[in-house]
């Protein structure tokens, strides 16, 4: 009997410890990841274009880190994909399509994991990867993969400022005027996410500008 009991013990404990370990893990993963979504924050909404580039270098190589420690975390992999599109896009010409690709592998396994895509994020971020890159033999772009990677997102998040104002430039360019003015006029009234003010007040201010180009 007292044998059973401190085999029960130990058992006991051994869970304790390995909950306790797991819980510390999953809190210094999300205080690294809040401090990278603020820095990014600043980044692309504060910092002058010719520093950006650098800083989204130095925060796409510390995403990929914390992405390759918690790769089983859809959070992390949407983060790391949001950081190296928007370096990609920073960086810009043939030497940005290496990193629009991994971008575009980590969205597609977040979403693995995750089919909402972290609220539509991965989503949008795809969606405008898909517009923006080249197509053809050099890069993957495509317009109905743009289009149905948006149109998911705007099922997931309707109301959203980044979706409907990326998505609107994208109609814009396809020619389609009024449903791009439509677009555009939700994201002027749309919802700003938490944690995401800063950016997609920034969003909102551009669909305002665009729907004077309109």
């Amino acid at each position: 009997m007292v044998h059973s009991n401190l085999m029960r013990y130990f058992a006991m404990t051994a869970l304790s410890s390995s909950l306790a370990l797991a819980s510390f893990n999953a809190v210094a993963y999300e205080s690294e990841l809040f401090s990278l979504k603020n820095r990014w924050e600043h980044t692309v909404t504060e910092m002058p274009q010719s520093e950006r580039e650098e800083a989204l270098s130095g925060l796409a190589d510390e995403v990929t880190q914390l992405a390759e420690q918690h790769s089983d975390e859809a959070d992390v992999l949407v983060w790391k994909g949001v950081v190296l599109a928007a370096y990609a896009r920073e960086r810009g010409g043939l030497g940005a399509l290496g990193v629009a690709k991994d971008a575009r592998n980590t969205l597609e396994r977040a979403i693995e994991i995750d089919p909402q895509g972290n609220n539509g994020s991965a989503y949008v971020t795809l969606g405008a990867l898909y517009d923006r890159v080249p197509g053809g033999l050099i890069g993957f772009g495509d317009s109905d993969t743009a289009d149905k990677m948006f149109q998911r997102a705007l099922q997931i998040r309707p109301d959203g400022i980044d979706v409907n104002y990326y998505y609107a430039t994208f109609l814009q360019e396809e020619g389609n005027t009024q449903a791009a003015r439509e677009h555009a006029q939700r994201a002027l009234n749309g919802t700003a996410r938490e944690g995401r003010q800063q950016s997609d007040e920034a969003l909102r201010r551009d669909a305002e500008a665009l729907l004077g180009e309109l």
